[in-house]
This record gives C-alpha cells, structure tokens and sequence, in this order.
C-alpha cells in the first residue's frame, strides 16, 4: 500500500513538474501565444467568411477542378525533394503523375493519375531536411501562416523561391489574384476540420501544436516515426 501511494505521489510531482516546465519542444510559447491569437482573430473575421463564401458560390465541380490545379503545382516540390530524399522509385512515380495531369488532365484541373495508381505524395524541403538529420528546432507559430518550427520555416522559404510556380510567377496581375485563390481555397478545405478542432480541444493552441508535431514527424519518416525514448 505504502508502495502505491509512493509511486502515485511521484508520478503526480512529475506531472506537475513538466506542467510547470511546459514543453521542452515549445520554449517559445509565450510569443507563439500570442501570435496565434492574432492568426485566429484574422482567421475569424477576414478568412473564414470568405472561405465560406467560396464554398456557396463555387460549384462542387469547380472546387474539385481547382483543388485539382493546385495540387497538380504543388507536385513540382514535391518531385524535386523526391529527388533530394534520393527516392527513386517515388520520384518516378510522382513524376508520372505531374506528366499525366499536366497533360491528359488539362494542366490539373482533372486528377487522372490517382485513377491509374499514382498516389499523391507530401514532400518539401523541412521533411528533406529532416531526412538529412537536421533537427526541428524550437516550435514557432508564424503570422499569416501558422503552426511550423525552424527548420520548417526555412524549408517554406527555400521552396517558395525555387519550385512554387504561383509565387514565382513573373507577370504580377496573375499572380496575385491566383495566390489569393489558392489561400482562399485551401481555407475553405478545411472549415470542418477546424469546427472538430474546436469543439474537442479544451486548449485549442496546444492540440494544433501538437498535432502539428506529430504529423510532421510522420512525415519525414514516411509513417514510421522511431519511438520516442520515454
């Protein structure tokens, strides 16, 4: 009995310990707050009645196509960091599948290579870090953008400048109002899953924190995370 309740009240004074250290991954957290109070209050009020407003007016079929579009785009970085991560079988195979609904499926609009088997992959240059070694660094909430951390901040920059075709575009009256459609599109995504994030989250920021964690982690090695040590 005595044995027990030891090993209870040592398990709770290390709980309580690690809540008052917050997470070692997140050493930020006070300014990731407060960041992500404004990216919520901006989310709130500009962007997610406009998402909202997409999804009415746009026709099923439209929002399909333009999903579609983009994702098609998004497969360029996806390939060249194939090819960093020294995947040759995936590079190929994604590859293929640009070529395929790049041409067969009108520039992407139509997402014919998942029909044929060619899965659509996620790959950028904070999961080509991660394959290299490079550790995440501190937790970071970024304005505008969201949940991310060092490495991967600087894996969006890096992709932003040499594989994003929107971004990159040359002539500046296209690019910016296709930019604004993609932002406004991939928001209105994931209106449900920010309803569920909502309604079951006692602290909203940390379930996205570590959510965002976890997943990323997934990423880099391919669903097969190893173990942490505790």
């Amino acid at each position: 009995m005595l044995a027990k309740t030891a090993l209870i009240l040592t398990t709770s004074l290390a709980l309580t310990g690690c809540a008052a250290n917050g997470d070692p991954r997140d050493p930020l957290e006070p300014m990731n707050r407060a960041i992500y109070r404004f990216n919520e209050g901006l989310d709130r009020s500009i962007l997610i009645p406009i998402a909202k407003g997409y999804k009415t007016v746009t026709p099923d079929v439209a929002e399909t196509g333009v999903r579609n579009f983009f994702s098609n785009l998004d497969d360029v970085t996806v390939v060249a960091n194939d090819i960093l991560q020294l995947k040759l079988e995936q590079t190929t195979r994604d590859f293929l599948r640009l070529g395929f609904n790049s041409t067969f499926g009108l520039f992407g609009l139509l997402d014919i290579a998942s029909e044929m088997g060619l899965q659509k992959h996620n790959e950028d240059f904070g999961q080509t870090m991660g394959s290299w070694g490079a550790g995440t660094g501190p937790y970071l909430v970024l304005p505008f953008i969201g949940p991310s951390n060092l490495r991967d901040a600087a894996g969006v920059v890096i992709d932003s400048r040499n594989t994003d075709l929107v971004r990159n575009h040359d002539d500046v009256a296209t690019r910016n109002p296709v930019m604004v459609l993609r932002l406004v599109a991939r928001r209105a995504e994931l209106l449900q899953a920010k309803r569920a994030v909502d309604a079951a989250a006692l602290d909203s920021y940390e379930f996205t924190r570590d959510l965002y964690l976890e997943r990323r982690k997934s990423l880099v090695f391919d669903g097969t995370p190893p173990l942490d040590d505790e």
